[in-house]
């Protein structure tokens, strides 16, 4: 796999900055990740290289269009940006377009993921009505400004944290009953005792109550992904 590529892209006026990650034979398909609320993170390129490894054509996908100075600093930008769910979704798709416009994309079947604000972000462009195969969402919000109305095109994986706060119970049955209302087909992985973050090392060294890492749940949830990306994308 060579290094990320930059992949300039456009919302309207708005200029965006991908990054893309390239396998070294043919892709099988090509997959957007959405990002965490902090955007382009080490965690997030090591899953596009980790895609790329797998066969597939990665974008990471870039929310804000501007840099983000911290963690801190990017939650008056998620809220800014989430303010206004057709706003919202219009960004999402933008990126899936990205990807879908690139020649060697050309053919291929296509999915998304994402991690935290990014794993609503997938949901969010499923709900959207995209044309994708497959859809994964990693400890990601559940809830929505703007419930699915029609039915959900792609496969749907969500793997879940049962001690995330950020998701509690009611947010978990609140979803399946929304996802089941239109029929979408649904795998719902959800790991006890299990908090918000659980793929990314760097958790626990952020010293919050919500989040940590989770060896085991990061092991079993990329192995789910991996082996509905073998049915999806065979």
């Amino acid at each position: 796999m060579s290094a990320l590529e930059r992949l300039d892209y456009r919302d309207g006026e708005t200029a965006l900055t991908g990054w893309l990650a390239r396998p070294v034979g043919p892709p099988r398909g090509a997959i957007v990740v959405f990002p965490t609320i902090a955007n382009v993170t080490p965690a997030i390129e090591r899953r596009a290289a980790m895609l790329a490894e797998a066969g597939f054509l990665a974008l990471i996908a870039d929310f804000y269009g501007e840099p983000v100075a911290s963690l801190e600093a990017s939650r008056p930008m998620a809220e800014k940006l989430r303010a206004d769910v057709g706003h919202y979704r219009r960004r999402l798709v933008s990126a899936v377009e990205a990807l879908r416009s690139l020649p060697e994309a050309s053919g291929l079947r296509l999915g998304a993921i994402g991690y935290c604000m990014g794993g609503q972000a997938a949901l969010e462009v499923a709900r959207a009505g995209e044309d994708l195969a497959l859809v994964a969402s990693f400890h990601g919000i559940l809830s929505t400004d703007r419930p699915a109305d029609q039915p959900i095109r792609p496969r749907l994986l969500v793997c879940h944290g049962d001690a995330d706060p950020m998701v509690p119970r009611e947010q978990v049955l609140a979803f399946w009953q929304e996802m089941d209302a239109v029929q979408a087909h649904w795998h719902f992985h959800a790991y006890s005792g299990v908090r918000h973050g659980f793929t990314d090392p760097g958790s626990d060294a952020r010293g919050l109550a919500a989040i940590a890492y989770d060896a085991s749940a990061d092991r079993q949830s990329w192995s789910a992904l991996m082996g509905l990306c073998d049915e999806v994308f065979a």
